[in-house]
């Protein structure tokens, strides 16, 4: 078995709020280094510089009042306001809209917040007399009373297609550098790579 637990910050364990997935023992078949790391200071950077003795996994987790691992990839969750929200949890509130297809999450630096939350969303297929900016208001009160007022999206966007990888996995990554005006990275994994110009053209049309 593993021996894992969720930390905050300084290291101390955490129940009912998301933190840092760390385990506390080796576990069998545990990696002992990495590819071309000779002297080791990738490793020890990657995995046990942050929090003395713990392996950090580099994954954000919360668990719940029954012991369940709620997992997420920690590059994922934004700090808000000082509070800390994983995409997931407002993209399911925004997936109870009967307009709405799918969504993607994703934050953006605001002077006040820290973070903001835009919202990139498809409509469904059908829908006659679409009024984006009644859409978008319900959003908006539907992440404040499912999530927090804090977490209130500053925008939500309609868009024609969300960039997904070929497993089917919604890339945030490359629509938060869509709005940022920065390089996406690696898009050969992607099923649809044009709709991050897409949505970047968009965002641009729109300012």
């Amino acid at each position: 078995g593993m021996d894992v637990d969720v930390v905050d910050d300084a290291g101390r364990p955490v129940r009912g709020e998301i933190g840092e997935l760390v385990c506390r023992q080796p576990w069998p078949s545990m990696t002992r280094g990495i590819w071309n790391d000779d002297d080791g200071l990738r490793f020890f950077e990657e995995y046990w510089s942050t929090f003395e003795g713990l392996w950090r996994h580099g994954d954000h987790a919360l668990v719940d009042e029954r012991g369940w691992f709620i997992l997420g990839r920690s590059d994922d969750v934004m700090n808000v306001a000082g509070k800390r929200v994983a995409p997931a949890e407002i993209e399911s509130v925004v997936a109870t809209d009967e307009a709405i297809a799918e969504s993607a999450v994703v934050g953006v630096p605001d002077v006040a917040k820290g973070e903001a939350v835009w919202i990139f969303y498809v409509a469904k297929q059908h829908t006659d007399g679409f009024d984006e900016e009644a859409v978008a208001e319900r959003v908006r009160r539907l992440v404040a009373e499912g999530v927090g007022k804090p977490f209130a999206p500053s925008r939500v966007v309609r868009v024609e297609r969300l960039p997904k990888t070929r497993s089917a996995k919604i890339m945030r990554r490359a629509i938060r550098a869509a709005v940022l005006g920065t390089d996406p990275g690696d898009l050969s994994g992607a099923e649809n790579p044009e709709a991050v110009d897409e949505i970047r053209t968009l965002l641009q049309g729109q300012r």
